[in-house]
């Protein structure tokens, strides 16, 4: 991606700011904006569902739309769009000014799709589409300024897009990166060396590969022959000893990335129960875990949770863990003794302030926001809650600050309730009187 390539740029345009009453508590020295506000009381209800503002948000916060079916309506008939993942164009001389979104939607005539939005006209285009691509998910920017999107299906693929330097509205070329590994992909990142992380989107502990369990559901290391280039490499996946996927972890292979999920578990590479976003920060892997909802379910071993990775050290500890240090969620609001709760985390960014910022994939989708300071086992000493969403049939994903805007939050909203109601939303900082 990556946000620190950026930092000695974006400090200099974007200077000091801070707001609200609950604020970073741990020496932000790496970063210029203080992502401040005051934790909502509690998930929110359905009742009163306004289309136009569906998120309860802290005080001084406001929601637009950014883009919706109305503009573009990339799947017509009454299917929605499904947008799913969002990043801007991170480098180069108008970073920050163009937006671009996967759409998960499955099984289409048309085909998987790639769209992008002028954030300064509000122009809204298709990039990319092709009747071959399935249920696309992740998206990251590189450092090398390209895009790369992937397929959330098993043996899915990962590509690369490389836009018009003249128009980054237009795809020159999109290519296929198999080295990277045919997995269920979902989350990427792209550290400073160039090498690339993914993750299978796979019920590893409990679906297997032709009835072997744990198979699958791993967390992969993609290292390049040449950083920038990702036609050769090696792909290595994480093994870990200790109880429940945390402890001690190792990069193990290079495996076989044509089959990817079951190399990966003949090396002994850990399974985890649905892998699914991953978010590097100061050299730390956050993954989540999605797991749930086993109330909804009774297939789920727990409702999720977000490991922390430390690349240097390898040391693999729960950072967020329902039950440990936030809450578990029980029940639905206004259902008899309903308790706002962690489950189903999803989509996971880094906040201005250098926190973690992560999404659930829930009714309702709640968004928390993690204290960098951590207890003696890794585990985060803060989880607040930010903001959720109303909209009764829909979750929120794709969250996303990008580096040149650190007022505002970019968030999707899919399976609206509302006729063509799916769209992004940009949730943007307002109050400014502690600056």
């Amino acid at each position: 991606m990556k946000k620190k390539i950026l930092s000695l740029v974006v400090t200099a345009a974007i200077g000091g700011l801070s707001i609200g009453n609950v604020t970073a508590d741990e020496d932000q020295s790496s970063h210029a904006v203080k992502f401040g506000f005051k934790t909502i009381d509690s998930s929110a209800s359905t009742v009163g569902w306004d289309t136009t503002a569906p998120w309860k948000l802290p005080e001084g916060f406001t929601q637009s739309i950014v883009t919706d079916e109305t503009v573009l309506n990339i799947y017509d008939n009454g299917r929605d769009d499904w947008p799913d993942m969002s990043i801007t164009n991170e480098t180069g001389v108008e970073a920050g000014r163009y937006l671009y979104r996967t759409h998960e939607v499955r099984g289409v005539p048309e085909g998987g799709a790639v769209s992008v939005v002028d954030l300064k006209t509000g122009e809204t285009r298709v990039l990319a589409q092709d009747v071959t691509w399935d249920a696309l998910d992740g998206i990251r920017w590189t450092p090398w300024g390209t895009l790369l999107f992937s397929e959330e299906v098993t043996g899915g693929r990962l590509f690369e897009i490389m836009l018009d330097p003249e128009d980054p509205m237009k795809a020159l070329e999109v290519i296929d990166r198999p080295a990277v590994g045919r997995l269920a992909h979902e989350g990427i990142d792209v550290d400073m060396n160039g090498n690339v992380y993914v993750v299978d989107e796979h019920r590893g502990r409990s679906s297997g590969c032709s009835g072997v369990t744990p198979c699958g559901g791993g967390i992969y290391k993609f290292i390049p022959d040449v950083a920038g280039d990702l036609s050769s490499g090696s792909l290595y996946a994480l093994k870990v000893t200790g109880p429940d996927g945390t402890g001690k972890g190792k990069w193990v292979g290079p495996i076989d990335a044509s089959v990817a999920r079951s190399s990966g578990s003949a090396f002994g590479a850990q399974s985890y129960q649905r892998p699914e976003d991953m978010e590097i920060i100061n050299n730390t892997l956050y993954v989540a875990i999605t797991e749930g909802p086993r109330d909804e379910t009774g297939k789920e071993m727990y409702e999720g949770r977000v490991l922390a990775i430390d690349l240097d050290t390898m040391t693999v500890s729960n950072f967020i863990k329902a039950g440990v240090n936030v809450p578990v969620e029980i029940g639905k609001p206004g259902q008899a003794g309903f308790q706002t709760g962690f489950d189903s985390v999803d989509n996971l960014a880094e906040t201005p302030d250098g926190r973690l910022i992560v999404i659930e994939d829930n009714k309702p989708s709640d968004i928390w926001v993690a204290s960098k300071e951590t207890n003696e086992f890794g585990a985060a000493k803060k989880v607040s809650l930010f903001a959720s969403l109303t909209d009764p049939g829909a979750e929120g994903t794709g969250i996303y600050f990008s580096p040149t805007d650190p007022n505002t939050l970019y968030v999707n909203v899919q399976h609206s309730a509302a006729d063509d109601g799916d769209g992004t939303w940009a949730i943007t900082r307002t109050d400014r009187d502690d600056d």
